[in-house]
C-alpha cells in the first residue's frame, strides 16, 4: 500500500537562499511549524534525527543531498515495509524565484491505517512551506502552534 502526499510554493528568494535556510538544522526549530529539531548534517549517508512538534521522533538517513537542489531521507517505523517514509524538499528554479515541491511517499503494511493523520501532514507540509517562504523571503516568521 503506497500514499503519495505532494505540496509546492513559490518562494521569492533564490534556490541557494531557500537551501540556505532549509539545512540550517540548527535554526530550524526557531521558525518551523512542523519540525521541532532535526539534528544530523544535510548530507548523503547521514542519519538524522527529527522531533516533530506533534508526533514521534524518527531517525532516517539521508538518500539523496544535491546542494542547492534536493534533499530527501528515508524514514522507517520499528522494520523495512512497516511504514516508510521518502521525505523530498526539491527546489527548482524560476527565474530570480524558487518553486519548492515538498513531498512524501509512503509504503508499507500500515500506510491504510494512517489515513486522516496523512491528511493531516499535508496540512503541516503547507504550514512549513509558508513558513519557510517567509523565512527565506526575509519577512517576519510564522509563529509555531502555541508559540
Amino acid at each position: 500500500m503506497a500514499r503519495f502526499l505532494q505540496t509546492e510554493i513559490l518562494i521569492h528568494a533564490t534556490p541557494q537562499r531557500v537551501w540556505d535556510v532549509l539545512s540550517d538544522f540548527a535554526r530550524l526549530g526557531e521558525w518551523s511549524p512542523f519540525f521541532q529539531s532535526i539534528d544530523g548534517k544535510p548530507q548523503k549517508g547521514e542519519r538524522l534525527v527529527v522531533r516533530f512538534r506533534k508526533g514521534p521522533t524518527f531517525k532516517p538517513r539521508v538518500i539523496e543531498a544535491d546542494a542547492p537542489r534536493v534533499l530527501e531521507w528515508l524514514g522507517r517505523l520499528l522494520i523495512p515495509g512497516l511504514f516508510d517514509g521518502r521525505h523530498r524538499f526539491e527546489l527548482r528554479a524560476e527565474g530570480a524565484n524558487t518553486r519548492l515541491l515538498h513531498t512524501e511517499r509512503f509504503t508499507g503494511l500500515l500506510v491504510p491505517l494512517f489515513g486522516k493523520a496523512l491528511d493531516k501532514t499535508e496540512q503541516d507540509f503547507a504550514a512549513f512551506n509558508a513558513a519557510l517562504k517567509s523565512r527565506a523571503e526575509g519577512g517576519t516568521d510564522t509563529p509555531r502552534d502555541g508559540a
